[in-house]
């Protein structure tokens, strides 16, 4: 590749990107603290000036001082009249008593004493400074007052209005400081926001999906990278969705096709004269029915294509425990009257029902408690029964399998009832975990998140 191909190949790059957007926001950041730094020194004026010392006055005092110097007496005084301006008065003084100024016992001039001797190129000139604190209260006119002193004894006077030259360095520097945090905070929350709702709304639709399996797909916006993952997450989302309505439409067709062979079994086993064949033969069938109807509504299961919608979770599960009431079993609750969850009521419902009606099986005191923590909301399932092992907690959630000795054909389960349930709680973004209770007993925790 030539090096002009590989310039033109980089310049057609999308520009919207996140690396690109971070450079941006670094420049726009620096850039903005020199406009709020410039904007403030050119509207405060003075105030925002640095210490005199960084100002250049001195070279200034230091040079007209050394003019007046050098100049014959009766020059002076107007070298001096010439020399003022706006920012000072200067005086030359043939004698100290002609400035008329205050009495105070602190006459030098600490900042930068040394330094306008040397630009003065006086070294033994007496400098003698004075701030309006100084002068008497009740005059009028309370200058900054600079007197030094010539060679042949006489005094130059610089006196300033009353205002402050800049501000104190720990000042200054603060409101520098102020005044980047301040720009990089504004161009930083602009820049965030662009590249933050993209990705929010990425995660939104994410867990939208994760609920609702027909959901729309995500809005293609933000900077080059996001769209892209944007766009490949739409295009897994249409994939899924394809293979589960093809997957729907084929197990519809398997339950046909499984449905049919067995009632003409049971049909031919009418005529079978052995009473005990006869038996065995439609116990065998009931069981592969049963087993048959298990495993299509697991793989089915029509809940998954419930769309996410509001609902009262504490009054859904008061609602599971009335109907196993309604049927002969006391089943204890604990937890609050109402609480308002965004989920798939039915899903939910069957997942619940099925844990509590293993509670009932293989334990006793059947009991579900619900609580919140934090973002979550749990809901246990407890029972005082025999437990399941340890190491078989996790097999348990394998379709199909039953724990010997615990389940067995007649008691109606087929090892799809916690998969089941755990495939629901999955679906809505939680957990589902066994745990054996102290005392005896199992208890089943269902963790949902409430966002």
């Amino acid at each position: 590749m030539s090096v002009w191909s590989g310039l033109r190949a980089r310049f057609q790059r999308p520009h919207d990107t996140v690396a690109r957007w971070i450079a941006l926001t670094t420049l726009l950041a620096m850039l903005t603290w020199l406009a709020l730094n410039g904007a403030f020194s050119l509207l405060a004026g003075v105030w925002a000036r640095p210490p005199i010392l960084e100002t250049g006055l001195m070279e200034k005092v230091a040079v007209i001082t050394r003019i007046i110097n050098a100049a014959s007496v009766d020059q002076r005084r107007g070298i001096a009249q010439a020399a003022s301006d706006k920012v000072f008065n200067i005086q030359w003084l043939p004698r100290r008593e002609d400035g008329y100024l205050p009495e105070i016992d602190d006459l030098g001039f600490d900042d930068g004493q040394q330094l306008l001797r040397a630009l003065a190129e006086l070294p033994d000139a007496k400098i003698e400074a004075y701030e309006p604190d100084d002068w008497a209260v009740d005059q009028v006119d309370r200058p900054y007052a600079l007197m030094i002193q010539l060679a042949d004894g006489s005094w130059v006077q610089f006196s300033v209005a009353t205002r402050k030259w800049g501000l104190d360095p720990v000042q200054r520097n603060l409101i520098v400081i102020v005044l980047a945090l301040l720009s990089t905070f504004v161009v930083v929350l602009i820049a965030t926001r662009h590249l933050a709702t993209p990705l929010e709304r990425f995660a939104e639709g994410a867990r939208r999906f994760g609920k609702d399996f027909r959901a729309p797909p995500i809005q293609v916006v933000g900077p080059h990278e996001i769209r892209q993952a944007i766009l490949a997450f739409n295009a897994m989302q249409a994939q899924i969705q394809h293979f589960l309505n093809d997957r729907t439409q084929m197990l519809a067709a398997i339950s046909h096709d499984l449905r049919a062979p067995l009632t003409r079994m049971r049909l031919r086993g009418e005529f079978i004269d052995d009473a005990e064949q006869q038996s065995k033969l439609f116990r065998d069938v009931d069981e592969m029915q049963a087993m048959v109807n298990s495993a299509l509504e697991f793989f089915r299961d029509d809940a998954r294509l419930e769309p996410a919608t509001a609902f009262d979770l504490a009054e859904l599960l008061l609602t599971v425990v009335d109907d196993f009431k309604d049927a002969g079993v006391e089943v204890s609750f604990e937890g609050p009257s109402r609480f308002v969850y965004v989920g798939r009521p039915i899903g939910i419902k069957r997942a619940l029902t099925n844990l509590v009606d293993n509670a009932i099986k293989y334990g006793q005191a059947p009991g579900v408690r619900l609580k919140t923590a934090g973002a979550w909301v749990e809901i246990g399932v407890v029972d005082r029964g025999p437990g399941i092992a340890l190491e078989h907690q996790e097999q348990v959630f394998t379709p199909f399998y039953r724990i010997e000795g615990s389940r067995n054909k007649h008691t109606g389960g087929v090892g799809l009832g916690l998969p089941a349930a755990r495939a629901t709680v999955l679906e809505h973004g939680g957990s589902l975990t066994l745990r054996n209770r102290q005392g005896g007993g199992l208890e089943v925790k269902v963790t949902l998140p409430l966002d």
